[in-house]
């Protein structure tokens, strides 16, 4: 330690916001750059790259063939998948001198669908996997959290390239399975949930996700094991309800009721009937602009009132066109959008868009805006009063709402993509005429799958599940080293001792780090506890009676050793012995 390349901080940095990036730029392993930039260290390198080996091995196993492409990638393949358009602001965009269009690729469908195009073109020739694990770049709005969430990070993509639907199902097999593995041997907690695609495109997907309180990804599960992210929920539509007999809908005159709350309280305190604010129809009006469009779009969004509009469902569900909230400007062009009143005649009257949450069906009653201040519709009907023009998915989903596989309720937890997994189909195949030509000499149009890993993330995942009050407690396949070693004192003999114990113990394949410095034992620990090697060896007064104190970083768990023989045992317990 003497001579390797860290600087250990005391102090938090000031914009750490979670663990992993408070313990990893405190613990020597990354330091920041720019917002969402960072340069990996000695001590950091070490286990992204272990990290890395680990997937290239698995990726290996299922047979997928490793590759490498350019990071500066060209305008005209992501124009004929409409990307160049649909990643908007999160694409890094450039020019050459020359004036020519570049980019910084987010993801590589295009290259990869390309150069198989390129190479194959016969139906001998299928299936095959490709992989890269290459740094990818988004140009993310708020980038925060570290190497959680940067502009620039490492990534494993790889592409299934099938003849068949069924062998598109087989490679996504394999991949699933090769992935489970991966994090397996990695050491997470992790589970699997059904997702959305986004601008990937494609049908079947799934995404893996590290279990932790500080994750972005809020996903559900119900005890019968359905599992999803909240962007993917499907809400189970109650049975509709005969309209016949269903008292008229009335205009009341409810003063000062901008709000969900202040509805509710007014409507119990003066007409006599109890409503909660379940009762309700809260109508949430976006606009939205497809890609490529210059014109923004009305559109209204109906749900209970007992709920709010989840952004980033109501994203995904729109996905790829942009949406965004209205503004003081827009209602005032749109004199019809009574704010605090609205409800589903106006937006009728003047062919504005409505789609409602699926818990709205034919004869359900509700209380919602009567598009004239200080005035709300009681029993306004759906599918008597009001038509909606469909149904979308975009309310909150919420902890104890029914399961949609009906085992029961669902509860509500958070998590880090650390992996994603679609089958993509014939989109990309499609933009570019990949096909094969079979056995009957007709053309057949391959089908792909895209599977992702996040690397670099996977070693920010990995630390907010594995630490301390102390520091960072690395999992055994990814620490930096396999044994730290502490001379705990500045006598020539002590650290010759720790010499002898760490070469002894790289004599036996293990990776060392030695604490040689002059710092007091105090530091030292402090600094073994932070970096957060599994094992920690300490030579200290104890060996001049031939004992030495063996430490597991995780359990805390100390105890003394003969140091003849302490090698051996030593690679022992690292081997799993």
């Amino acid at each position: 330690m003497s001579s390797l390349f860290l600087r250990t901080l005391r102090e938090d940095p000031a914009d750490a916001e979670v663990p992993s990036h408070k313990l990893l730029v405190r613990a020597g392993y990354v330091r920041r750059v720019a917002p969402g930039v960072y340069s990996w260290l000695p001590l950091g390198l070490r286990v992204l790259r272990r990290i890395e080996a680990v997937v290239r091995e698995e990726m290996d196993a299922m047979g997928a063939q490793e590759i490498q492409f350019p990071a500066l990638l060209p305008r005209e393949p992501y124009e004929a998948t409409n990307r160049w358009t649909e990643y908007g602001p999160n694409l890094f965009r450039l020019k050459d001198r020359k004036g020519g269009d570049y980019l910084l690729g987010p993801t590589h469908e295009e290259l990869f669908t390309l150069t198989v195009k390129g190479e194959y073109s016969s139906y001998k020739d299928y299936p095959v996997i490709l992989y890269q694990i290459q740094n990818k770049y988004r140009d993310e709005e708020r980038p925060r959290a570290g190497i959680l969430r940067g502009r620039e990070f490492l990534m494993k993509d790889s592409y299934s390239f099938d003849l068949t639907d069924e062998g598109l199902s087989e490679s996504y097999r394999k991949h699933r399975d090769a992935y489970v593995t991966i994090f397996d041997r990695l050491g997470l907690r992790y589970v699997i949930v059904s997702a959305t695609s986004g601008a990937m495109g494609g049908s079947a997907s799934e995404e893996f996700l590290a279990e932790s309180e500080t994750g972005e990804d809020t996903f559900v599960r119900g005890p019968g094991g359905y599992a999803a992210n909240v962007e993917a929920v499907t809400t189970p539509a109650p049975a509709a309800v005969p309209l016949e007999g269903l008292p008229a809908a009335q205009v009341h005159h409810t003063p000062d009721t901008p709000t969900i709350e202040s509805l509710v309280a007014f409507l119990n305190a003066n007409t006599g009937r109890t409503v909660t604010a379940a009762d309700t129809l809260k109508n949430v009006l976006v606009k939205t602009r497809r890609p490529g469009a210059s014109e923004w779009e009305l559109l209204g969004i109906g749900v209970p009132g007992d709920r709010e509009v989840d952004m980033k469902r109501l994203e995904a569900s729109l996905e790829p066109a942009e949406v965004a909230l209205l503004d003081e400007a827009d209602f005032a062009r749109n004199a019809f959008l009574v704010k605090g009143y609205i409800g589903p005649g106006a937006l009728a009257a003047n062919g504005v868009r409505y789609l409602v949450d699926p818990r709205i069906v034919t004869g359900t009653a509700w209380v919602t805006g009567a598009d004239k201040a200080d005035h709300h519709v009681v029993d306004l009907v759906a599918g008597r009063d009001f038509t909606p023009d469909g149904t979308i998915e975009a309310a909150e989903v919420r902890a104890g709402d029914p399961s949609p596989d009906g085992s029961g309720v669902l509860e509500a937890a958070r998590g880090i993509e650390i992996g994603h997994i679609f089958q993509l189909g014939r989109k990309y195949a499609d933009a570019f005429s990949l096909d094969a030509l079979g056995p009957d000499s007709r053309p057949v149009r391959i089908t792909m799958g895209s599977y992702g890993i996040g690397v670099s993330r996977l070693v920010a995942a990995i630390a907010e599940q594995s630490h301390d009050g102390s520091g960072l407690v690395w999992p055994r396949a990814v620490a930096p080293f396999d044994v730290h070693v502490v001379v705990a004192g500045k006598s020539a003999e002590l650290l010759e001792g720790g010499e002898a114990v760490a070469a002894e113990l790289e004599a036996r394949g293990l990776s060392v780090v030695l604490d040689d410095r002059k710092a007091s034992p105090g530091v030292k620990f402090a600094d073994a506890e932070l970096i957060g090697v599994p094992t920690i060896v300490v030579v200290g007064r104890g060996l001049a009676d031939g004992k030495l104190e063996l430490k597991d970083r995780a359990t805390g768990e100390r105890s003394e050793i003969d140091r003849a023989g302490a090698a051996e045992l030593v690679a022992g317990i690292v081997r799993g012995a």
